[in-house]
């Protein structure tokens, strides 16, 4: 099954994070299928961002709304939901990063868990079909160093506050599920609610702080070497591209077979790209060469050393599955800082990727 340009165009789609990494290239995506975009987000936080770079508001000025709010604000997330009237939602506003996780524990729950809460409670008053896409992570689950992909009924966890957010999340969503959609007096029979688990993403555009391959660019950009945290720690490298295709998929299937679909959901790469943070780096060297050296210590926050996602429920059921392999994920997103580095504009070398990976 491929995406569907029919289905979105002119489609009411509420996206949250849109002024993130994913968010961005997401917004972009949607908006050359046609899709009519409200956005959800806190303003980007770095001067330099993708979504800033894109200038969708100014190059689709008829298609994309955008609303800098807190998720933690309830009244402001039910106005705008009002004001947007989804067909879709496409959640992936987050606190995202481990690290922040542990600097700011509080507010990682509060955006994680209570930010999600707010945004169904206001879904609860739409008056029509709404099919719902919650994002969460691949580190929703209990991680026991499996060398097995994770599936999606095995046990949720989370040693680090992010993660246990996420995993929170999810339990949170499906009670929310299990108890409000539905033909009861006390529920909706409107929405259809569906959780997305993705693997690590890469890919150009990404600025911010604490992940390997923005790092790796600014180091290396500015002739600096490299400090590899976690050098043996495994993850499902993917690119941006590949869970993206997989929500849109996804929506498309909760709108048209609700009861089918409105479940948990794992997308992740082939398992040739479960690779080290090390081999990440060696890959990423030929490309755009530069220094790197192991700072692990025994002192560090605690992070998953090895983490894979099984994938065959989308691949069998959505019919989705990952179109790039390892080398050409690092080769994509190596050679789009490049470009934008030697003066390429981020908005063609997005819609370059998008049009290489077959979009729409």
């Amino acid at each position: 099954m491929s995406i569907d340009p029919a289905f979105w165009a002119g489609r009411r789609v509420l996206l949250t994070g849109h002024t993130g990494f994913k968010g961005a290239w997401l917004a972009l995506w949607l908006l050359q299928l046609g899709a009519r975009v409200e956005g959800l987000a806190l303003p980007p936080e770095a001067t330099t961002s993708l979504y800033g770079a894109l200038e969708l508001e100014h190059r689709f000025p008829e298609q994309l709304q955008s609303h800098l709010l807190d998720l933690r604000d309830a009244e402001a997330v039910a106005a705008a939901v009002r004001h947007a009237r989804p067909q879709v939602v496409l959640h992936l506003a987050a606190q995202a990063l481990v690290r922040r996780g542990y600097a700011d524990p509080l507010g990682t729950w509060a955006t994680n868990v209570q930010g999600s809460l707010h945004l169904l409670e206001a879904l609860r008053c739409l008056p029509h079909p709404c099919a719902v896409v919650m994002v969460t992570t691949d580190k929703v689950y209990e991680n026991r160093e499996w060398l097995h992909g994770y599936r999606e009924p095995d046990r949720l966890g989370g040693h680090d506050p992010y993660s246990a957010s996420k995993a929170a999340a999810e339990l949170a969503i499906a009670s929310w599920r299990s108890s409000f959609c539905g033909s009861g007096a006390h529920q909706t029979p409107h929405l259809a609610i569906a959780t997305a688990r993705a693997g690590n993403v890469i890919g150009g555009g990404d600025w911010a702080p604490d992940r390997i391959v923005p790092d790796a660019m600014r180091a290396w950009a500015a002739a600096e070497t490299l400090d590899l945290r976690h050098p043996r720690a495994t993850r499902p490298w993917q690119h941006v591209l590949e869970p993206l295709g997989g929500y849109l998929q996804l929506a498309e299937a909760l709108s048209r077979h609700p009861a089918a679909f409105a479940e948990a959901w794992n997308f992740g790469p082939g398992l040739e790209s479960n690779r080290t943070v090390q081999e990440l780096v060696l890959a990423l060297q030929p490309h755009w060469p530069g220094r790197w050296r192991d700072c692990s210590g025994p002192g560090a926050p605690h992070e998953a050393g090895l983490l894979h996602l099984a994938i065959d429920k989308a691949v069998s059921r959505l019919l989705w599955q990952p179109r790039w392999d390892f080398a050409t994920t690092v080769a994509r997103t190596a050679g789009w800082y490049r470009q934008v580095y030697e003066g390429a504009s981020p908005l063609a070398c997005c819609q370059a990727d998008l049009e290489a990976y077959g979009a729409g």
